[in-house]
Formats: structure tokens, C-alpha cells, sequence
């Protein structure tokens, strides 16, 4: 992490498997002492365009370890790296493909997804940038030596997301040690999801997107490693009730907010002790909680 944080100052001017089932403690290991675990959102999706390989590569230029990203399926089962359930935002879909409204991710082939320009919506830069599918994703994460808090995205729209999920993460040697152990944690807003990946694969870190009421934590504490709630919902003795708990690997659950991307709000987060926080700035975050 040194060699990559002398060379944040200059990359913020240039910006403006195996099976072998393991206890799942340090892919969300202590954070850092001098501040929490800073997870790239969409990967720093505030200086490139989201979920692209472009911004896991901004991440990696200003040091991040950790990017998060979002993962759906196409109509021919493709799993592709996009966060809305809509094409019509980051990408020409509209254009591209006129009359096929509402430009649902489902309704598309990998193919199709493919032709799609995702980077010139953010800037004249990023023209051409494309949709990854996970594969081309996690080879570049593999790449930058980078790590991954993967969400499931919308996973009552595409029943058996998990399992596809974790069949690339396998294929792609995402589910060996050292990935499970240090690299790799699997999200969702749904807890049934979240609960179908802990029973497919023990192994792998769990978080769960959202703030469960404090009665009811014993509950998710059964299959989940983490409560990653937005940073609007959540004080010190909520992220106290979460991290007294043990999860599924008798390790304390974590609490990894969002999206925080303000110096102000990071430090007031840190100071509720969560164990890390997902940002669209993760220069400005790792900066004001160091």
C-alpha cells in the first residue's frame, strides 16, 4: 500500500478453482489502524466512468486496494459489470438500439451490451469505454493486484445469479485461497442472496446492504459477515450493536457505509468507528480519516 500512496498526489493531477472451503476472516480483516478500509465505488467513479475498467484502473493510480462494483445478467446469461437495471444512463443504448424501451439490461445479449459506448455520457475522453463483463473485469482487478467487494445487483430479476456468480469467481481463480482469504467479498440488497452465496460457498465474506433494525441483527449475523448500511442511517451505538455480534465465522460483523465523498462525512463516520467506507473520492476519504 506505500508504493501505491506515493503515487496518489501525481495521480490525482493526471486525473484533474479450488474449493477448499477456509474460515472467512481476512478478506475483511481489521481495517488499517490509522483509519478505516477504503472501498472504491464503481471503482472512482468520480474521476471515470462507473463500473468500467477505466475507473478500477483511477482506483489502482491513486492506491486503492478495494473496488466495488455491480454485477447483472444479460438475456443470454452473460454476466456483465453495470449498476443500473437500465442501459439508458451510462450508455448510447438509446441510440444505438431505438424502440427497445425501457433498455432493460435483461432484454440485451452480451453482444449487443458490447457495442454499447459507456464512457461518453461522463466525458470526450472515455468515448468507446464498454460495459465489462465480470471476466473482463476481474482480469483487470487481477491485473492491478486490486481486491473486490462484488454486489449482486437486483437479484429477484435474474434467479441464479449467485450461482453464476460464483461459477466465473471459480473459473477465474477468484475462489482459491488466497483469493477468499484476503481479495474478495460478495454483497447484495437482498438478503436471500446474500444467504444463497453463504450456502453455495461458506467460505467466502458476506455483506449485507442495508440497516437491519438492531433487534433483528442476530438474525442476519447467522449468514452474513457485514451490515453495509448508507452513511444517512447509522451513529456510533448502531455501529457498536453490529460489530458486538459474531458472524457465520465467529469473527465480529464489520460495517462498511456508503457513499461518502466528502472529507466532512468521512471523518464523522470514521468517528462512529465503522471498518470502512464506500466512496466515489477515495482520495478525498483516505485523506481526511488518515
Amino acid at each position: 500500500m506505500s508504493v501505491r500512496t506515493a503515487t496518489a498526489s501525481a495521480a490525482v493531477a493526471a486525473l484533474l478453482g479450488g474449493c477448499v472451503l477456509l474460515p472467512a476472516t481476512q478478506a475483511q480483516a481489521a481495517g488499517p489502524k490509522d483509519g478505516p478500509v477504503v472501498f472504491a465505488h464503481r471503482g472512482a467513479s468520480a474521476y471515470a466512468p462507473e463500473n468500467t475498467l477505466a475507473a478500477v484502473d483511477a482506483a489502482d493510480r491513486l492506491g486503492i486496494d478495494w473496488v466495488e462494483n455491480d454485477v447483472q445478467l444479460t438475456k443470454d446469461g452473460v454476466l456483465v459489470v453495470v449498476h443500473d437495471t437500465t442501459l439508458g444512463r451510462t450508455t448510447d443504448a438509446e441510440q444505438v438500439f431505438p424502440g427497445r424501451a425501457p433498455w432493460a439490461v435483461k432484454d440485451f445479449t452480451a453482444a449487443e451490451i458490447a457495442r454499447l459506448d459507456a464512457g461518453s455520457w461522463f466525458g470526450a475522453r472515455y468515448a468507446g469505454a464498454r460495459v465489462p463483463t465480470l471476466t473482463q473485469y476481474l482480469h483487470r482487478v487481477e491485473r492491478n493486484r486490486q481486491k473486490l467487494l462484488l454486489e449482486i445487483k437486483s437479484p429477484e430479476t435474474y434467479p441464479g445469479i449467485e450461482r453464476e456468480t460464483l461459477r466465473i469467481l471459480r473459473e477465474e481463480g477468484w475462489l482459491d485461497r488466497g483469493h477468499v482469504t484476503h481479495r474478495l467479498i460478495v454483497q447484495s440488497f437482498g438478503a436471500e442472496s446474500v444467504k444463497a452465496v453463504h450456502a453455495q460457498r461458506p467460505d467466502v465474506v458476506t455483506g449485507f446492504l442495508g440497516t437491519p433494525a438492531v433487534a433483528d441483527l442476530p438474525s442476519y449475523a447467522a449468514f452474513t459477515d457485514q451490515i453495509n448500511p448508507s452513511h444517512t442511517t447509522i451513529g456510533a451505538d448502531y455501529v457498536a450493536a453490529v460489530q458486538k455480534l459474531k458472524g457465520p465465522h465467529g469473527k465480529p460483523l464489520r460495517v462498511n457505509t456508503w457513499t461518502v465523498n466528502d472529507a466532512a462525512n468521512a471523518a464523522k463516520v470514521a468517528g462512529f468507528g465503522v471498518d470502512g467506507i464506500i466512496t466515489n473520492t477515495p482520495d478525498v476519504v483516505r485523506d481526511a480519516t488518515r
